[in-house]
């Protein structure tokens, strides 16, 4: 096939001209004209968006320009180092990344607990834990107390809380505050009166806390409560305190059995007591009822005497002298004696074979 020889010099003519155009517009060397990429032709004036759309969700995700503020915490915004006075809520917030930033702070309760042990001080299970209270009592003697303290930074002043003593504000608030308050009144008492005044310890103790702290400028945190757990004594207190507790204990001892004693000599008299007042009354008794006996029988005897009157007399002497008659018609051995003073005779009727003796009143 004969090669077609004026196409390709009218290509070659072609090209030569758009050279030099491109070197005539430009003044310097030739630069291809740019190509939109494959990725993007079929996209058009849509596929720039999508494309910047992209770009900013990476950013965004990368930059993390949003912080979640969960429940029990507030968030404080830092714009260029300067804190902001009010507290973000619990929730979704979005910040300038460079610009600002968002410190998230736990308003939730806290715990210090004060205990003897050889760890320095950390965190145990959300708990801190710091080294207990070494204090010399009244007269030089070394306790430690032991005690757990619940606060929590309350929420409307945290800003203003963080900026004024940073992160470990409860090292600088609480911390300090607590075994300066407990110091204090411990190193009033002697070791020897601790353990009997606890009570009025913890109550000294909690007061005075809760009073140094809650009226800090702007009432940074709220002391919820105080518990005293232990007091650590020197052994040779310990032993004084148990020899002293045993003495007391024998001396309690016999004063229960003094006590005792007594009570069971009351009760021997109390019965005697009421053994002879039991006798008096049953005495009294029988001699009130033989006086109201005679009296009464004396009284019969009065009102007897003075019923009798010749007429009834005449007619007893009558219904006498009738049993006379039918005793003598019965038997005449019978025999008839009066009794001195009497007007009723007795009759005794004395037989061979039976004796019989009848009283007629």
């Amino acid at each position: 096939m004969p090669i077609d020889n004026d196409y390709f010099k009218n290509r070659q003519q072609q090209n030569n001209g758009t050279s030099n155009n491109s070197k005539n517009n430009s003044g310097g060397d030739y630069q291809p004209p740019f190509e939109t990429p494959d990725l993007f032709k079929g996209f058009g004036k849509g596929g720039s968006i999508f494309t910047v759309v992209i770009i900013l969700v990476i950013l965004f995700v990368l930059a993390k320009p949003y912080k979640i503020i969960n429940s029990g915490e507030v968030g404080i915004k830092v714009t260029t180092g300067k804190y902001e006075n009010i507290p973000l809520q619990p929730g979704f917030h979005v910040f300038i990344p460079i610009i600002q930033k968002v410190i998230t702070v736990d308003t939730k309760v806290r715990l210090i607990n004060y205990k003897t042990t050889e760890a320095i001080s950390g965190f145990d299970s959300g708990i801190k834990i710091n080294p207990a209270i070494n204090i010399l009592d009244a007269r030089g003697l070394p306790v430690a107390i032991e005690l757990t303290v619940q606060y929590r930074l309350l929420p409307h002043g945290a800003p203003t809380t963080i900026a004024t003593w940073g992160l470990s504000w409860e090292d600088k608030i609480v911390n300090p505050v607590v075994r300066d308050i407990v110091r204090n009144v411990v190193g009033k008492y002697n070791a020897e009166e601790l353990p009997t005044k606890r009570n009025e310890i913890a109550t000294l103790i909690e007061n005075g806390i809760r009073e140094n702290i809650e009226k800090l400028e702007g009432n940074p945190v709220s002391v919820e409560s105080v518990q005293l757990r232990e007091i650590i004594l020197p052994q040779k207190i310990k032993d004084q305190i148990e020899r002293v507790q045993i003495a007391n204990q024998e001396a309690q001892r016999v004063k229960y059995e003094v006590q005792r004693a007594k009570q069971e000599a009351e009760k021997k008299a109390a019965l005697a007591k009421g053994e002879a007042d039991k006798a008096r009354i049953e005495a009294k008794g029988r001699a009130d009822a033989v006086t109201i006996e005679a009296a009464a029988q004396s009284k019969a005897n009065k009102i007897i005497a003075e019923s009798l009157t010749p007429q009834l007399l005449h007619m007893q002497q009558i219904e006498v002298q009738g049993k006379f008659n039918d005793a003598l018609r019965v038997n005449k051995d019978a025999k008839i004696f009066l009794t001195p003073g009497g007007s009723t005779p007795n009759i005794w009727v004395d037989t061979q074979n039976k004796p019989r003796q009848s009283s007629i009143k």
